[in-house]
This record gives C-alpha cells, sequence and structure tokens, in this order.
C-alpha cells in the first residue's frame, strides 16, 4: 500500500445572498466542521429522528486519522502575514504537514465582512482553488522531514454542493489555472453536486437568472466554464469529465436521498426540487461520467447514496454515511463496483404473449459488519431506485440496457468491528420491485401487488485479506436464504494490484412474474 495521506482541501458550496457570504466569511471552516446528533431512519418525516451523534468531518479526520488545520496566529496560508508554526522546541517551522486540512475560502472577498459585499463568477473561484494548491504545494514540499518534493506532491478536493463545480471547472479547463496545481490532484469527493445542473419545477434554470450568480447552475453555461461546448451540442448534459482531464474512476459523488428535510427558504426549495432530490439537486444530476477523447461516454464515477438532505441537521457533509464513503475513498484498500447483469425477466403468465410496458426498479442496500447505517442506500421509497424498462430488459441491445450499476464501495482494513477478525464483510440487500405492468397503455390490476418484490435478499459478503503481504484474498459469499450453498473464491493478489477481478452471484426469483439474473462485483485493490 502506499501512504495515502495527502493534504485534504475542502471547498464549500454556494452562498446566494450577501448574509450567507458574510456567515461563511465568519466560519474559519465554513461549514465543514459542524456535527449533528440525528437522523432519520424512515421516510415519514412526522416520524421522530433517531439520535446518532456525528461530530463533524474535520473533528473526526483529526481524532480518526491524525490531521489538523494550518491556521496560525489568527492567520491562513494565502495570508501575506502568516507563518509557519514553530518546532516543538519553539525553533522556527517550515511548511505544514501532510496530513493538514485547508479550507478555500472563496467567499471571504464576496463578504461585506472581509471584502467589498459582490460575489464573482465561478471561472475566478477556479483559479482560486489552482492559486490554493501550489500554495499547499509549497508548503508541504518545505517541510523536509516528510520528504514530498513538488513532483510527487498529492492532494485530496472535497466540495460540497456548488464547490464540486469549481472543482470540476478548474479540473476541466485548461484556461481556468494552473497545469502543475492539476497534475497535484490526486482523487476528488463530491457531497451533492448538481453536476447536470439545478432543476425548478423539472426545467434548468434560465442562463437569462444572473442574479446572484444562479445561472451558475444553468447548462449552457456550465457547458462553457467545464470546457464541453461540444459534448453538450451532441448530449444536452453536462455531467461528463474528459478522463485526459482527470480520471473519472478516480472522482466520487456522494448523493443525497432526503428532500423532506432541506428547510432552505422556508420549504420552497425541495418544493421546487421536487420527488427525487436531496431538496435542491436531482438524485440523477448529482453524478458524473467519463468522456474518452472520442466523445464516447465510458463509466459512472463511483457513487453512493444515503437519505440525507443537501445541508441541515439531516444533511450530507455532516453524516457518518458521508464520512465513511470519505475515508474509506480515500485511504482505504479495496474497492468493489456493483453492478447487476440481467439474463432474463418472465411476466405474468396471462400477460406473456401481450406487448406489455412495465419499470422495474433495483434497491440496493449494503452496509459493513456491525454497523446502523449504510455505505450505500437505494430504494424505491426514496426515489433513488435505479430503474429499467422492460423493453431494455426483455430485448434491449444497447450497451447498458440489461447492465444495471448500482454503487461502488470501499473498504478498509483499519475499519473493522473486530480487530482480531482480518476479514472485510458487509451485508448487500437487493431488491427488485415488480412493476406497474401496462398493456396497451392501461394499468393491468389483475393478479398485481403494489410494492411488492420480484426479488429480494441479503448476501453476505466476507473478504479475506491475505495472510502474508503478496498473497491471495479470499472472497466467501451466499444469500442469507441459502446459507447452505456458499461460495468460495480466491482474489489473485496481482490482479488486484493490477487491475480488476469479477466474480458473480446469481439469482433468480423462481416464478412468474420473476427476474433471473447475477449481482457482478468487481474488486481491485486501493491506494495502491
Amino acid at each position: 500500500m502506499v501512504d495515502a495521506f495527502h493534504p485534504i482541501i475542502y471547498v464549500r458550496g454556494y452562498a446566494m445572498t450577501a448574509g450567507e457570504r458574510d456567515e461563511t466569511a465568519a466560519d474559519p471552516f465554513c461549514g465543514f466542521n459542524t456535527g449533528s446528533t440525528v437522523y432519520r431512519a424512515a421516510v415519514e418525516r412526522a416520524a421522530p429522528a433517531k439520535k446518532f451523534v456525528f461530530e463533524s468531518p474535520l473533528l473526526r479526520l483529526t481524532t480518526d486519522f491524525g490531521y489538523r488545520d494550518v491556521y496560525e496566529n489568527g492567520l491562513g496560508i494565502m495570508d501575506p502575514d502568516w507563518q509557519p508554526p514553530p518546532g516543538p522546541d519553539g525553533e522556527p517551522g517550515s511548511g505544514i504537514a501532510r496530513r493538514s486540512i485547508i479550507v478555500y475560502r472563496y467567499y471571504d472577498s464576496g463578504s461585506r465582512l472581509l471584502g467589498d459585499g459582490k460575489a464573482r463568477e465561478i471561472e475566478v473561484y477556479a483559479k482560486g482553488l489552482s492559486d490554493l494548491i501550489l500554495r499547499v504545494r509549497q508548503l508541504v514540499c518545505a517541510r523536509k522531514d516528510d520528504g514530498v518534493t513538488p513532483a510527487s506532491f498529492r492532494c485530496y478536493l472535497v466540495a460540497h454542493s456548488m464547490g464540486g463545480l469549481v472543482v470540476r471547472a478548474f479540473l476541466q479547463n485548461a484556461r481556468l489555472g494552473d497545469d502543475r496545481a492539476r497534475r497535484s490532484v490526486d482523487k476528488v469527493f463530491t457531497y451533492g453536486t448538481p453536476h447536470n445542473g439545478i432543476e425548478v419545477l423539472g426545467i434548468n434554470v434560465p442562463s437569462w437568472l444572473s442574479a446572484s450568480e444562479i445561472d451558475t447552475f444553468n447548462r449552457e453555461r456550465m457547458a462553457k466554464y467545464l470546457d464541453l461546448a461540444e459534448p453538450y451540442k451532441r448530449l444536452k448534459r453536462v455531467d461528463l469529465l474528459p478522463e485526459r482531464a482527470f480520471p473519472s474512476q478516480r472522482f466520487f459523488c456522494m448523493v443525497g436521498t432526503n428532500r423532506g428535510d432541506y428547510e432552505a427558504a422556508m420549504g420552497l426549495s425541495r418544493a421546487f426540487a421536487g420527488h427525487g432530490s436531496d431538496g435542491l439537486v436531482r438524485i440523477e444530476n448529482a453524478r458524473v461520467w467519463g468522456l474518452d477523447d472520442a466523445g464516447q461516454m465510458t463509466a459512472p464515477a463511483p457513487t453512493a447514496y444515503a437519505y440525507r438532505a443537501h445541508s441541515g441537521f439531516f444533511g450530507l457533509v455532516n453524516s457518518e454515511e458521508a464520512y465513511q464513503n470519505l475515508t474509506r475513498f480515500l485511504f482505504g484498500d479495496l474497492r468493489v463496483d456493483i453492478w447487476v447483469d440481467v439474463d432474463e425477466v418472465r411476466l405474468p403468465k396471462a400477460l406473456q404473449r401481450k406487448k406489455v410496458e412495465a419499470l422495474y426498479q433495483f434497491e440496493l442496500l449494503a452496509g459493513p459488519r456491525g454497523k446502523r447505517w449504510y455505505l450505500t442506500r437505494r430504494v424505491a421509497e426514496e426515489d433513488s431506485p435505479a430503474c429499467r424498462t422492460h423493453a431494455q430488459l426483455a430485448g434491449g441491445t444497447r450497451p447498458g440496457d440489461r447492465n444495471v450499476y448500482l454503487s461502488t464501495v470501499f473498504l478498509a482494513n483499519r475499519a473493522r468491528v473486530n480487530p482480531e477478525r482480518a476479514s472485510l464483510a458487509y451485508a448487500m440487500t437487493l431488491g427488485v420491485r415488480v412493476p406497474d405492468y401496462q398493456v396497451d397503455q392501461r394499468f393491468w390490476a389483475d393478479e398485481h401487488y403494489e410494492g411488492g418484490y420480484l426479488f429480494r435478499d441479503t448476501a453476505i459478503i466476507e473478504m479475506v485479506p491475505p495472510a502474508q503481504p503478496g498473497h491471495d484474498w479470499v472472497v466467501n459469499h451466499g444469500w442469507q436464504s441459502e446459507t447452505a450453498t456458499r461460495a468460495r473464491h480466491a482474489l489473485s493478489y496481482d490482479q488486484l494490484k493490477s487491475g480488476q477481478i469479477q466474480f458473480t452471484i446469481p439469482f433468480d426469483s423462481g416464478a412468474d412474474p420473476g427476474i433471473a439474473g447475477h449481482i457482478r462485483l468487481v474488486a481491485q485493490a486501493w491506494n495502491v
């Protein structure tokens, strides 16, 4: 394993008004220091919240991984009078440690407290991020004891909401920063970023709505600052990350699915965003896809889902679920992409010779052993399942029609519940909902059970690391309903290290209507 502890640069989200920019400027950590003591265990908003103390991402990174902030004598590293902390014996210091947390304070100049009270365009923020990265590189390299050189320096970017667009503008648009800074970025993690813009009542915010920089979330405007003009003409989407700019597989999207607890604008935001959102950003717009040099979409960036709102007490940033995904993505040992490959869908006997329309919903719950939270949670009641039509699954010919990406989970040796037990284990519940069958565009009610499942079962997956470096991993797995038929696979260390290993878990509902296929797990070593 490589030493994965690089500086973390936080990039906060959108502040609409001068008052919000003032509030941001007055907070040393721009909201990333905010914790929470509550979470929603059920969709019903009237149900009481559950208690779960999450201290904040910054405090947890300090206590769990030894990170620290870089403020000294009331100043930040971009202030001209900032001086590094002194050594243990009071000698003059040099630079900052690799395990440093830096907050990109791009709203200071737009606040009335520390600036002129006027917001800037996102291009200005992207250029400023480039300058900040180069400053961090300079200071980390000045610490000779860490052995970091300008060529070997790397950092992580962690962004909330519009902050993710600031990051993408910097990475994707060569005019908005320095290539040396871009080459320094190792991984990117975004919380609730509107990667494909923001919808109001189902319509993308218009380009003429420039007040308070709201047009930042208009797709035509986004295509310009993200340098996606040509792909946008063809695909009419901007949730695209050119692989030449930054590898999509090192870009993580954390997606919120709880619109009910987003209180911005006294609840108007969630009303305008509608179902299938975190209260501001639609679920379908919070992901990123890779784009190759030929202009073809490659693969989805690693993505996970949590029943969390865009922000607030029940928000994504101050949640255990997002923190666990963040730290596993940054520092973890094993990556597993979860797909469903559908082999067959079977209609009710009465419909098997009719032309049928139907929408199948694929749910996934994946959580590590012994925890009260999920690494990813996609269920129909929270508007977050993956969907395919009957036409796609029964006779689809396009790539991806029968192959459904569900999520990516990262596993970490240090996060084992029982340190004496070597294996990494998690439970993965797959559900496929009974669709609303339509014949001749009419709902078919006979023998139909609303909310039922074609298939639902939980697979227990245990991944055992090698007892000695370089030896094989071992994977044990099986459905809970079939405990007597557990499978065992060996995962070659060399293959894990240099590429991907796939193994499948077959499933079949065994009835009509029904579904059969395989869960496909694509595993690879992480941080090697």
